[in-house]
């Protein structure tokens, strides 16, 4: 295989300019929101000392995060989602501004960090739904494994990037900058979106949001290949992202100080990213299916490997590994939805994926941290990647369909529908 055939894709980017301009609207938006991840726990940090206030921070974003999906799911099914995007990333700009602003006086308000913060949960729920909802009307179905390794690679580039630089900012100029910076950046993402060209929207008749919900549902629990995919990547997340342990595993397994921990939660993303630049043999694989089955496997083994050594150079190589296995399913995961999903449901569809992978760490990381209290931290984070592993095998053994899952056609203008599919061939024995 040559090297041109395993090395990222680029062919949406030189092939559709509207997936182009959302590409680079997404690289300037999300290098802006790094830094403010960052700015709102040290924020809160210097406003009261106390980790508790900043782990709330963090749970009003992520709760809202979550309605924010579901919601989005919804509207995204019922209205232009390019205008969908404008408005809800319209939104967060205005609230980047409002932090700058409270940033900037002498005594900032706590109350208005948190508003903020949960604000920020709603629109970016609402406008990473609609953005997963409209790449399959940017660029033809065969493209689609190409498109979410690009887009995923935006988000591995700012997580490596951003928290480092927003801390160098917070140390010189201060907060209010990291805002400042991110409300700019969210600005030009909004202006640049502003030229995709309009589509109608997917769904005509408006239902209520609980009725919408429950259709998209409906169409998972029936649709076997779908159901199955998102059971996968499930298991990686509950199962494969044992972070919560990294503090006492780096110290009691490894020996080492936090620096040792900072390297732990650094390397799957490293491997992710790397994993994504030798992705191009994703979307060329005639067997879509079985290779998501083992990039779970990768990813479970990799953790597995991890509760078993005691090194720190073999501990982040077999992180690395994990996380490459983590990209590779979700690109896969992310171009098999894309391309087995009815443009009516894609909405719906999608916010149950972003929901459950937004759940299922946070699940993870409390059902890991308690097993280590009693096992310790190696045999948890060992028998958490061994569960992984086997829920993979275990999900191939009872639904076939995601093993026998293949590429669905297109007509190659990217915006055609698709039925109820199964995700199998003709004759495959269903």
């Amino acid at each position: 295989m040559r090297l041109g055939q395993i090395t990222m894709d680029l062919t949406p980017l030189r092939s559709s300019r509207d997936f182009r301009i959302m590409f680079w609207a997404r690289v300037v938006a999300l290098l802006g929101i790094s830094l403010t991840l960052v700015a709102l726990s040290i924020q809160v940090y210097q406003l009261t000392r106390s980790s508790l206030a900043v782990g709330m921070v963090n749970v009003a974003a992520g709760g809202t995060l979550l309605a924010g999906t579901l919601a989005g799911g919804v509207l995204a099914d019922r209205y232009e989602r390019r205008q969908l995007l404008l408005l809800s990333r319209g939104g967060a700009a205005v609230v980047f501004a409002a932090l700058t602003v409270n940033a900037l006086l002498d005594q900032p308000r706590l109350w208005v960090v948190y508003l903020c913060a949960a604000v920020i949960g709603v629109v970016d729920g609402v406008s990473e739904t609609a953005l997963v909802a409209i790449v399959p009307d940017l660029v033809p179905k065969a493209q689609l494994a190409a498109a979410g390794a690009l887009t995923a690679i935006t988000t591995q580039l700012a997580t490596m990037v951003g928290p480092s630089v927003g801390g160098a900012i917070i140390a010189g100029p201060g907060v209010a900058v990291c805002y400042g910076i991110t409300c700019v950046a969210t600005v030009i993402q909004v202006a640049m979106m502003s030229l995709v060209t309009r589509r109608p929207p997917a769904e005509a008749e408006h239902q209520h949001p609980l009725r919408a919900i429950a259709e998209g549902l409906r169409f998972v629990r029936r649709n076997r290949l779908i159901a199955g995919l998102l059971l996968v990547d499930v298991c990686g997340g509950l199962f494969a992202l044992p972070y919560a342990v990294f503090p006492e595993f780096g110290a009691k397994v490894l020996h080492g100080d936090p620096r040792t921990v900072g390297l732990m939660y650094s390397a799957p993303a490293v491997g992710a990213f790397l994993g994504a630049l030798f992705s191009g043999w994703v979307g060329r694989y005639s067997r879509p299916g079985r290779a998501l089955l083992g990039a779970g496997l990768l990813w479970g083994l990799g953790i597995t490997a991890l509760g078993a050594s005691g090194n720190i150079g073999f501990a982040l190589v077999f992180l690395g590994l994990a996380g490459a296995g983590m990209i590779f399913t979700d690109i896969l995961v992310r171009a098999l939805l894309q391309q087995h999903t009815p443009s009516a449901l894609m909405g719906r569809v999608s916010s149950f994926w972003l929901a459950l992978a937004t759940v299922a760490p946070a699940a993870g990381g409390a059902l890991v941290g308690g097993l280590a209290g009693v096992t310790g931290p190696g045999i948890a984070v060992l028998l958490s990647g061994l569960a992984c592993v086997t829920a993979v095998l275990v999900i191939a053994a009872v639904i076939p369909d995601v093993r026998r899952a293949v590429p669905a056609t297109s007509t190659g203008d990217g915006s055609d529908p698709v039925p109820e599919l199964t995700g199998v061939r003709e004759g495959d024995g269903r």
